[in-house]
C-alpha cells in the first residue's frame, strides 16, 4: 500500500508542476502588467523601474526559478495590485470558495444517488425514463449558461432571489444548484449504471430466497457493492467543482478565489493567478489521489498490482 500511495504522490506533484510552468508560460505571453498598475500618462523611465522591482525585466529563467522557489520560502510573493502577500488575500477568500464547493457537493450526492438507485430498481418505467433524461440535459448545460439561465428568471424576472453577493443564505441557492447539477447528472447515471450491473448477481437471489426483504437487498447489500465505482466519480466531480467556482463564482460575484482569479487575470497580476491555478491543480491533485487511495482500500486487486 505504501508503494501505491508513493506512485500516486509522485504522479501528482508531477502534474502540479506541469500546470505552474504552464501557466507562468502563458500569463508571460499575456503582455505587460505595467500597462494596468501605471496611468496612461505614466513615463516610459516610471515603467522601467517598475518592472525592475518586480522583477520583470530579468530573463524568464530567472523570473521561473524566483517565482517557484517562492512556494517553498516562508513568504509568497506579492500581487501587483494589492501589494500584498497572495497567501494572504487567498487565505481571506478561500473560505467563502470552501463552503460554495461543500454545499454543491453534498447536493449533489444526496440527490443523485438516490435517483440512480431508484432508477436502477424502477428500471424501464416512467420515472427511470425522466431520470435518464434529467440526467442527461443536466450533463449538457454548461454552469455558467445555468447561472446565467438562474439569474434572468429568478432575479430579473421573478425578483426571489438576488444575483450576487454571499451574505444571506438565500444568496447561496442559485450558485449550489449552478454547481451541483453537472455532477449530480454524471453521479447519477454511473448509479444507475452500477446498480444495474450488481442487482443481476446471484448472491443477491439467495438474499431474497432467505426471506430478506427487497429494500434491505437494496441498500445492504446491492448498493454498498454499487458504491464502489460511484466513489471515483465523486472525487473526480470535486476536481469538477473545484474547477467550475472560477467561472459560477464570476457569474454571481461570488467572492470567492474564482472570482479573484479572474479578476486577477484582466489586471495581469501574475503572482495572484499563479497561486490560485496551482492551489487549484493541488486540491484537484490531492481529491484525485485520495480517491485512489480509497478504491485500493475497496478493492484488494489494485492494491495486489503494486505489491
Amino acid at each position: 500500500m505504501g508503494r501505491f500511495i508513493a506512485i500516486r504522490l509522485i504522479r501528482s506533484i508531477i502534474t502540479i508542476w506541469f500546470v505552474f510552468t504552464l501557466v507562468f508560460i502563458i500569463t508571460r505571453l499575456t503582455g505587460d502588467p505595467t500597462e494596468w498598475i501605471l496611468p496612461e500618462d505614466a513615463t516610459l523611465q516610471a515603467r522601467l523601474e517598475l518592472r525592475e522591482r518586480l522583477g520583470l525585466n530579468k530573463p524568464l529563467s530567472e523570473q521561473y526559478i524566483m517565482v517557484l522557489s517562492s512556494f517553498f520560502r516562508e513568504g509568497t510573493e506579492l500581487s501587483y495590485r494589492h501589494l500584498r502577500p497572495v497567501d494572504r488575500i487567498f487565505a481571506e477568500r478561500i473560505s467563502a470558495t470552501l463552503r460554495l464547493g461543500i454545499l454543491s457537493l453534498i447536493l449533489s450526492v444526496a440527490v443523485a444517488v438516490p435517483l440512480g438507485t431508484i432508477a436502477a430498481v424502477r428500471r424501464n418505467t416512467v420515472f427511470d425514463r425522466l431520470s435518464i433524461t434529467l440526467s442527461i440535459t443536466g450533463s449538457v448545460i454548461p454552469n455558467f449558461v445555468l447561472g446565467i439561465l438562474m439569474i434572468f428568471l429568478f432575479s430579473l424576472v421573478l425578483r426571489m432571489l438576488p444575483s450576487g453577493g454571499s451574505t444571506t443564505w438565500r444568496h447561496y441557492i442559485m450558485p449550489v444548484i449552478a454547481m451541483s447539477v453537472g455532477p449530480m447528472a454524471s453521479i447519477a447515471r454511473l448509479t444507475r449504471s452500477s446498480m444495474l450491473d450488481v442487482l443481476r448477481q446471484d448472491y443477491l437471489d439467495f438474499a431474497r430466497s432467505k426471506g430478506v426483504k427487497e429494500k434491505t437487498v437494496v441498500a445492504k447489500h446491492a448498493l454498498r457493492n454499487a458504491l464502489i465505482p460511484v466513489i471515483t466519480i465523486i472525487g473526480l466531480q470535486i476536481g469538477y467543482i473545484i474547477g467550475g467556482s472560477v467561472v459560477v463564482e464570476t457569474v454571481f460575484s461570488w467572492p470567492g478565489i474564482g472570482f479573484l482569479i479572474v479578476d486577477s487575470a484582466r489586471a495581469r497580476d501574475f503572482p495572484v493567478i499563479q497561486y490560485g491555478v496551482m492551489l487549484i491543480a493541488a486540491s484537484i491533485a490531492v481529491a484525485n489521489m485520495l480517491v485512489d487511495v480509497c478504491y485500493a482500500l475497496l478493492d484488494p486487486r489494485i492494491r495486489e498490482k503494486f505489491q
